[in-house]
């Protein structure tokens, strides 16, 4: 979304008439969520300006602020816990993905799971996205992006909504360090310890001018 998005946060731009934001947000809170942490970074003051406390969608509304220095989605999982941002068990996604999911349903399967992640999947079979998830029997089998070659067995793709718990963040995660929450989720997957939750409806994004076009799209019907 450059040039646009050198201006204005990706998370703000509008969409069928509304910052995205506010679509995400309203989402959340009719699905039984009270607070969101946004992790921020650049025109981060911009997000919290629009955004305030989120007492305007029903929700408490904290910011854990990276700066100029960015740590990557690892990294500012790691702050939001070094600033006591996280709770015991916690749902993360991106400020620029429309998700056709029950955000209250992917936390009660990660709770009945017993494993200390989760992680939503879609059957993709390379359509939307380069595919990157083998998934069995609840569990997700291995996670790997930036395959050169996609084996026939990775049908499926990070959705983009996960569950983890905070241990894992203290305990995976170093400190003051750029990291990648994709490593960490490559990791437990080899270890047999990141469920899998399947949706069946595809997931949006705005990161793009074509993406931003289909969710304003949809959006508008609502």
């Amino acid at each position: 979304m450059w040039p646009v998005a050198k201006t204005i946060p990706k998370t703000l731009l509008p969409v069928a008439g509304r910052p995205f934001a506010d679509w995400q947000l309203e989402w959340l809170s009719a699905a039984g969520v009270d607070s969101v942490v946004y992790c921020v970074g650049y025109l981060g003051d911009q997000v919290r300006e629009h955004v305030g406390d989120g007492s305007a969608h029903g929700l408490t509304v904290t910011y854990v602020d990276e700066g100029r220095d960015l740590r990557g989605t690892g990294g500012a999982l790691r702050l939001a816990h070094d600033e006591g941002a996280l709770e015991a068990r916690f749902l993360v996604l991106y400020g620029d993905s429309w998700l056709q999911v029950d955000p209250a349903a992917v936390h009660a399967a990660h709770e009945a799971s017993g494993l200390p992640a989760l992680m939503t999947v879609y059957e993709n079979d390379g359509r939307f996205d380069t595919s990157n998830v083998e998934y069995a029997e609840g569990r997700v089998v291995r996670y790997e992006k930036g395959l050169e070659s996609v084996p026939a067995s990775m049908r499926w793709i990070d959705y983009g909504l996960s569950v983890f718990e905070r241990s894992l963040i203290e305990e995976r995660i170093p400190a003051d360090t750029a990291f990648d929450l994709s490593s960490l989720c490559h990791a437990l997957s080899l270890e047999g310890a990141l469920s899998g939750y399947l949706v069946s409806d595809r997931f949006y994004e705005i990161g793009s001018p074509s993406g931003l076009a289909e969710v304003t799209m949809l959006l508008a019907q609502r």
